[in-house]
């Protein structure tokens, strides 16, 4: 059996990585603004509702209108679900309550788009699943969208 001793530690060796001033993080935060949870929830119900009056328009027919309104449904209802999960006073303690917070609001997410999915040949009269599965994966787009359009601060010029 073969024992490998350690390297020696030196003095010299770089830290690495190297902390921010105060100044430095506000400055980085300023930078790159977080994204509001709410953001996207409320781009993916402008997006749901576009698509549900656009296939409807298109199709002329109310029915798949309301196919593609429920599909887009199935992703906003869970999201905001998901996003007052994240938003609340628990999750924001530390960060193990806020990865626990997230993997059990991204759970009761799934499970109740699961059954708002499950529910719709009883809810949607004449469901149309084509229609329905475009409205959902448009919706769920949002998120890519949603990233793109952050809404930033605007520098100050300085003339």
């Amino acid at each position: 059996m073969k024992i490998i001793a350690p390297l020696p530690e030196t003095d010299e060796e770089e830290p690495t990585f190297k902390p921010l001033s105060a100044q430095e993080a506000q400055r980085l935060r300023e930078q790159n603004p977080s994204v509001s949870p709410w953001w996207v929830v409320a781009g993916q119900a402008v997006v749901g509702l576009v698509v549900g009056l656009a296939v409807w328009a298109l199709t002329g027919m109310l029915s798949v209108g309301w196919s593609a309104a429920y599909g887009a449904l199935a992703v906003v209802v869970p999201a905001a679900i998901f996003a007052w999960g994240l938003t609340g006073r628990f999750a924001s303690l530390n960060a193990g309550n806020a990865a626990a917070a997230f993997m059990l609001w991204e759970m009761v997410k799934l499970a109740l788009t699961i059954a708002i999915l499950a529910a719709a040949p009883r809810l949607v009269a004449a469901l149309s699943w084509p229609a329905l599965l475009v409205g959902l994966v448009l919706t769920m787009k949002v998120y890519w969208i949603a990233l793109a359009w952050v809404p930033r601060k605007r520098k100050p010029r300085i003339e």
